[in-house]
């Protein structure tokens, strides 16, 4: 590395899979040293040598056997162990002397390592006599145990074990991992633990420090940490404020937080070798609902939906009694299997809204894949224990409510499914982060995140690799509100805004990737040019191959296409009489759940004073029967 300085050296040191197909075309599939044809895992190599300046270009580039390419010579890595960026951080820190009144906030993306560059800057601290305490503030009670193994296997004890009401730390150990809750419920203690000692404190996640009742999280905070000497913070996804800022984080005047250092997942994917690359299949279909008082059931496609659709559209598409959500189901297991070929522990993972829905997606899975499917939630004192579980293991699939979007490390995780109702740019990016982790140099994986057609989902996966500079928490509340509104899982209110009445099987609208919107018939003329090279590609996706075709100027897929759906018909008859009827079973159920009544006493009644049967009944029958049902509701309801 003489004679090259860091600043003069190219940050981005692997080719990305675009210049590596491009390599290969401009060396005919054959090795430029020893002209012998290229296998699957041959090198891209830099002519000029990356560690003496020479840039990750394709006109500095060549594909070589792997073979000549280690005759050549081995790479060179920064002394520390540590990713390029991790290193530049600590360089940053350590000259800024712990930054600002001792706060340094990182905003790095999931799997980039920021678990190992807090360890690490703490371990360098106590060394130098800076420290000699560290405390770590987690989400969750998970994250604790998590990064106390961490911790342990770079030679530092963290008690993950503690309890407020225990007063002090134990000397056995040289620090303790806690959660917000836990320091919210008891600052003093906190305060009188980091003041009696030269203190290190980590704040995993900071911007959840915004939340609790009241508020009154980040006030805590204050008041437990102002006596520690150093604040390393730390956020996946960039975040501000728009209510009381969050204590050690500097705002600008748009109130945005400001970062010591950022390394998003653009900048991290284009340095390859910290991240996966992710894709987005995004699923259309039908979705049908009633809103309250009416008798007309609205149907829409999900890339249709408008901004006051999109609520009762993707409940109808999530509720697992329609088609829609059981066939992406489908689609992601089939996916999976696929992967498990190459990968046998390959694992993926639901996202779903609530309890309700979790358990009820688990079913659909068990029924397909033929496993029985554990099932994590966040009330429940077992969840960490499912969440370990699965992680060491080889079982197919977990679901999860959205406990598991944020700080849990899963690195056998490739293929998702995005089945939340929550539509903030915060939350979707912290499931795609779930996703990113590399197992290692050698994996090759490209992640595959399924995701509802809805436009603004579509715009996040189109977005996942820019560099986001502010997610509103007002839009978080915003939407976790629209989530609730209607008493999701078993807490209905008597008469919703809107009722679900069915969804269609899924049909494939596009494929994000690499910020591009892919049509199915963009991916199989993908498919067949990759057939077309052969196997010396194999770690390039279809998808990635359809990227590289785009780049190429052979499609132009500047926007999001558009499906071509035919003119609006009316619809049938007897489709609306079967969704009465299916209306008409959940009013009843529920006219029995609030008055005692048994089910078939109340549908005896409706019989008898309507003088028709539900089977049998006209369509103006039926409407009338269930104009009677939400007038009985309503009058309990007083």
């Amino acid at each position: 590395m003489a004679g090259v300085s860091e600043e003069s050296r190219d940050r981005r040191r692997s080719f990305s899979s675009a210049e590596r197909v491009a390599l290969f075309l401009a060396a005919d599939g054959r090795c430029s040293s020893c002209d012998g044809e290229l296998e699957p895992g041959w090198h891209g190599d830099h002519v000029e040598p990356w560690s003496m300046g020479g840039p990750t270009d394709v006109i500095n580039g060549q594909a070589l056997c792997p073979s000549c390419n280690l005759k050549k010579g081995s790479s060179v890595t920064n002394d520390s162990g540590l990713r390029d960026w991790q290193a530049d951080a600590l360089d940053r820190y350590v000259r800024r002397n712990g930054g600002k009144d001792g706060n340094f906030l990182v905003v790095a993306t999931p799997g980039a390592g920021k678990t190992t560059l807090a360890l690490t800057t703490a371990r360098n601290l106590i060394e130098r006599g800076t420290i000699d305490n560290i405390v770590v503030i987690v989400p969750t009670s998970h994250l604790r145990r998590q990064w106390a193994e961490a911790a342990a296997r770079m030679g530092i004890k963290i008690d993950h074990t503690f309890e407020n009401g225990n007063g002090v730390v134990s000397s056995t150990f040289d620090g303790v991992a806690t959660t917000y809750q836990g320091v919210a419920s008891s600052p003093l203690v906190w305060r009188r633990i980091a003041g009696r000692k030269s203190t290190l404190v980590i704040f995993d996640e900071i911007h959840h420090a915004g939340d609790g009742e009241n508020l009154v999280w980040g006030d805590a905070l204050k008041e437990a940490f102002e006596p520690a000497v150093r604040r390393l913070l730390l956020s996946g996804t960039p975040f501000r404020t728009d209510r009381k800022p969050i204590p050690f984080v500097a705002y600008d005047k748009n109130r945005r937080a400001v970062h010591d250092y950022d390394y998003d997942y653009g900048k991290a994917l284009a340095d390859g070798g910290v991240v996966r690359p992710v894709v987005f299949p995004a699923w259309d279909g039908k979705s049908r609902w009633r809103r309250s008082g009416e008798m007309a059931i609205t149907e829409v496609d999900l890339s249709d939906a408008d901004k006051a659709e999109i609520p009762p559209a993707l409940k109808a598409a999530l509720d697992p009694e329609g088609e829609w959500i059981p066939s992406v189901l489908h689609k992601a297991n089939h996916d999976l299997m696929t992967m498990r070929e190459d990968t046998p522990d390959a694992g993926g993972l639901v996202v779903a809204s609530d309890q309700f829905h979790a358990n009820a997606y688990a079913k659909i899975l068990s029924r397909i894949c033929g496993h029985e499917v554990p099932v994590a939630i966040s009330d429940e004192p077992n969840s960490s224990g499912i969440i370990k579980e699965f992680a060491r293991g080889s079982a197919p699939w977990i679901v999860a409510v959205q406990m598991i979007a944020e700080g849990v490390d899963i690195p056998r995780l490739a293929v998702g499914v995005y089945a939340s109702r929550i539509r903030t740019q915060m939350f979707f990016i912290q499931v795609v982060g779930r996703f990113v982790r590399l197992r290692g140099e050698e994996d090759y994986t490209t992640a595959r995140l399924f995701i509802p057609s809805i436009g603004i989902l579509l715009r996040y996966a189109q977005d996942i690799e820019k560099t986001v500079d502010a997610v509103l928490a007002e839009e978080e509340e915003k939407v976790r509100a629209d989530q609730t509104d209607e008493g999701e899982g078993g807490t209905e209110t008597l008469l919703p805004a809107y009722e679900t009445v069915g969804s269609s099987i899924a049909v494939h609208h596009a494929t994000i990737a690499s910020g591009t919107s892919l049509t199915p018939e963009h991916l199989e003329t993908a498919r067949r040019e990759k057939a077309r090279i052969g196997a010396a590609v194999a770690s390039v996706t279809v998808e990635q191959m359809a990227a590289i075709l785009t780049s190429l100027g052979h499609f132009n897929t500047d926007t999001i296409p558009t499906p071509r759906s035919p003119q609006p018909e009316a619809p049938l008859v007897g489709d609306q009489m079967k969704d009465l009827r299916k209306v008409i079973h959940r009013r009843v159920s529920l006219l029995a759940r609030i008055t005692g009544q048994d089910y078939m006493e109340i549908n005896a009644a409706l019989n008898k004073n309507l003088n028709n049967r539900v089977k049998s009944a006209t369509l103006e029958e039926l409407q009338e029967r269930l104009r009677t049902l939400d007038e009985a509701i309503k009058k309990e309801g007083k």
